[in-house]
């Protein structure tokens, strides 16, 4: 698989937030993770017209149309929380305790994905503060791919009803705002153990509180 070259910027900024109680959780897990798989940076060659079957396929492979695709990460530092990664729109991404890095696996699916949207890619995401070293992707069980940062799956919250919030941090004690080397961000953690939002209405859950499905 070839892998697209990219400049990595790194970003900091300066996002004003609420006031969180640090806890004293401790133990970061990262592992390696394949980079995620992109088109060659310089074609090597022209497609032929009998290549149509191949064009075929690779849009097959393409995510559908109505997928709401991550396009882009940036990793970088805001107030008290520090070491964030963000997607394009500037929400927090987070990780699961209860997916794997190696190999990359993600265990949120049916109610926990309406809650916890994957991060999903067409495979060439832009970065700007992420090693693209770090990351990849992880083919779901509905056959999308989501990205991963050191092996792990990323997600957003629907609790955060606005860019640069990090209500899903600690929820279940097993979520947590992720950093760009994909490891668990533990600077900022609330007293107690958040639960989950519901899943959206419109899903048909009856669930209140995140009850439901697992943590």
């Amino acid at each position: 698989m070839a892998q697209m070259k990219r400049t990595v910027i790194v970003a900091s900024a300066m996002v004003a937030l609420t006031a969180c109680a640090p806890a004293g959780y401790d133990g970061a897990n990262s592992s390696a993770a394949e980079p995620v798989a992109v088109a060659a940076a310089e074609p090597t060659a022209t497609v032929e017209p009998e290549a149509s079957a191949s064009a075929e396929a690779s849009a097959a492979d393409a995510p559908p149309a109505d997928v709401d695709l991550t396009e882009k990460l940036v990793g970088k530092s805001v107030a008290r929380m520090g070491k964030v990664v963000t997607d394009q729109d500037g929400w927090i991404l987070y990780r699961f305790d209860k997916d794997t890095a190696d190999p990359p696996s993600s265990n949120c699916v049916d109610k926990c994905a309406e809650v916890w949207p994957p991060a999903l890619t067409d495979g060439n995401p832009e970065l700007t503060g992420v090693s693209d070293d770090k990351v990849g992707s992880v083919t779901r069980q509905d056959g999308t791919r989501q990205l991963t940062i050191a092996g792990w799956p990323v997600y957003r919250y629907i609790g955060d009803k606005k860019p640069g919030q990090w209500k899903g941090q600690a929820v279940g004690g097993t979520w947590f705002v992720v950093q760009p080397d994909g490891k668990k961000n533990l600077s900022c953690l609330p007293k107690g153990t958040p639960k989950a939002v519901a899943p959206p209405a419109d899903s048909g859950s009856n669930d209140a509180g995140g009850a439901g499905y697992s943590y």
